[in-house]
């Protein structure tokens, strides 16, 4: 791939020199340029800072001349640093040669992309190339308008990341490449990976993130969504954070599919059906309107293609006001003239009530390609506090579907059960009261769900260790509190389901 430029994006250093890639990365990792090196640096609350796009806190912690000082202020700082200083720490006219560093004034030397360390799942020290200024998105503003910008890892990036099923696969599709961070972690678990993005500009800087965390090459092509996928190409892993955003427009590629409304979406997962390899998973994040008079819930439904199972997840909701800030914002627009400002935001407010739209969700979208007659789609709100990462949580939730769809009731009686691990109860009720108004049992691990039941739920959750069919549970449980046995097997497997479905429970064998 060629150097591609823009007109006020820096010129990108070349992708073909892996041989200087490689020194640039030994002597990053000599310097302890890596995130724990980072942390110990800078301190917790300026590592934080960073993560901000807030700077001020790391310049006053790298006013000395240590190598790994040096490093902070040329590719995170975006400083111009004395050339015989980075000599001492980088093979610098390599660097300047193949583009990673330019010259700034007589003897100094400036970054041409920003570096940021980034700690794989694994402990691996990993590098994000992104455009400069634009390590992070947020509330910093982008630090750059252009079009073709590229940004660097956000919060979206590392929850997508997190919730990815981990197992090894033959072939994995990051759709919407962007920095590179998804195709990535891909690369470790992925026979085979394939990055795609609309900009050619995001695929050069995936290519550098790539040789520069010492990962293997990708396949990279050039296309809008699964246009550059032959019709015949499946996966057993589609993963992509798209450009989700629902805007008047389409200024940022970044951000903007340049679709009207929620349609890039809805189009993305309609269409990865026919991507995914038998068992497959597809995982995105997305936006999607509530519009008046319509169900959400009913609106991501629809969006589901046929053989498909799904669960979705939407983590916060944000009314057209709120959400229309939040990214003029992103793009640094409250920094513009107030007039210019106004008009972007009236544009925003116009296309939102032109469609009905009265707030927007976000959340995650799983799919999996299943053969069963009755694919399982489970749309939810959940708002409160996960534990990252959560591919298993995510994987271990489609076992459990197929396991409740395979079996009845009777088949539930029969099961033997476990309480997951890290689960408690809760007793509620009055000081001083005897007995409990309710139970609650908690997960403190995954999805951190809490479910209230009854003292019959309650006594068989607590009592679940395998060893004893559900059956036979409940007719000790009748016995104990002199309730029939049959009529407690007829009400109970209900409440079994339940458990099981929310990942309370979780079949013995």
């Amino acid at each position: 791939m060629g150097d591609v430029s823009h007109t006020s994006l820096s010129p990108l250093p070349s992708s073909d020199r892996a041989d200087v890639a490689a020194r640039l990365r030994d002597a990053l990792l000599g310097a302890s340029f890596t995130a724990d090196g980072l942390l110990d640096l800078l301190g917790a609350p300026a590592y934080a800072a960073l993560a901000r796009s807030e700077t001020v806190p790391a310049l006053r912690a790298t006013r000395g001349d240590t190598p790994l000082e040096t490093l902070v202020r040329l590719f995170l700082l975006q400083q111009p640093v004395p050339h015989a200083r980075v000599a001492d720490v980088l093979p610098v006219q390599d660097c300047l040669e193949s583009g990673w560093l330019t010259r700034a004034g007589t003897d100094e030397v400036a970054a041409t992309v920003d570096i940021r360390p980034y700690g794989g799942p694994g402990g691996e020290d990993w590098f994000i190339v992104s455009d400069l200024g634009c390590a992070v998105g947020g509330a910093g503003g982008i630090g750059s308008r252009e079009e073709g910008v590229v940004l660097g890892v956000g919060g979206a990036s590392t929850t997508l990341a997190g919730i990815t099923v981990r197992t090894p696969v033959s072939s994995a599709l990051d759709l919407g490449t962007g920095s590179g961070i998804q195709a990535l972690h891909a690369a470790q678990h992925a026979t085979r990976v394939t990055a795609t993005d609309l900009n050619p500009r995001a695929l050069h800087i995936t290519a550098l993130t790539l040789a520069l965390s010492g990962a293997p090459a990708v396949d990279l092509r050039q296309g809008s969504l699964f246009e550059p996928i032959a019709d015949d190409e499946t996966y057993d892993l589609i993963v992509s954070n798209p450009p989700f955003v629902i805007s008047p427009g389409a200024r940022l590629t970044y951000r903007d599919g340049g679709m009207g409304g929620d349609d890039l979406c809805r189009t993305l997962v309609q269409q990865a059906g026919d991507r995914l390899s038998d068992g497959g998973y597809a995982q995105f994040l997305a936006n999607w309107q509530h519009v008046e008079g319509e169900d959400w819930q009913d609106r991501l439904r629809s969006w589901v293609p046929r053989g498909c199972d799904a669960w979705i997840v939407q983590r916060e909701v944000q009314d057209v006001t709120q959400y229309a800030e939040l990214w003029l914002r992103d793009a640094g627009d409250h920094r513009d003239d107030p007039a210019e400002y106004q008009a972007r935001y009236d544009a925003w407010l116009d296309e939102f009530e032109a469609r009905k739209v009265k707030a927007v969700g976000f959340g995650w979208i799983t799919l999996r390609r299943t053969a069963a007659a009755q694919p399982s789609i489970t749309v939810e709100e959940w708002p409160h506090s996960i534990e990252q990462p959560l591919g298993e949580t995510v994987r271990a939730h489609f076992d459990r579907v197929d396991y409740l769809r395979g079996s009845d009731d009777a088949a539930l009686l029969a099961g033997h059960f476990r309480l997951v691990a890290e689960v408690v109860q809760e007793q509620v009720g009055l000081p001083g009261a005897e007995d409990p108004e309710h139970v609650v049992l908690r997960q403190h691990r995954g999805m951190r769900r809490a479910t209230k039941v009854d003292t019959v739920g309650a006594g068989f959750a607590g009592v679940c260790d395998g060893t004893l069919s559900a059956g036979r549970i409940l007719d000790a449980i009748a016995q104990l509190v002199g309730e029939d046995p049959v009529l407690l097997r007829d009400r109970t497997p209900a409440q079994i389901r339940l458990l099981v479905e929310q990942g309370f429970l979780e079949p013995a064998e």
